[in-house]
């Protein structure tokens, strides 16, 4: 799964192989992504996981403006 960088009006596009999974504005939404792609993971557990990949900055942002 790839998280890309935040967008100017806010949240960060996902994907997964290739394909667009939503725009998500938190890591809780990054986990309901995995939990519909049939990966259970808490969402305390979403800025840690090997499965992710964060592009530009970390889980902690989701505003572009801001960088939070």
């Amino acid at each position: 799964m790839t998280v890309h960088p935040p967008s100017p009006a806010g949240g960060r596009r996902v994907h997964a192989d290739g394909e667009p999974l939503g725009l998500a504005h938190g890591v809780g939404d990054v986990a309901e992504f995995l939990r519909r792609a049939g990966l259970e993971i808490d969402p305390a557990e979403v800025a840690e996981s090997s499965w992710i990949d964060w592009r530009g900055v970390g889980p902690e942002h989701w505003r572009a403006d801001t960088a939070d």
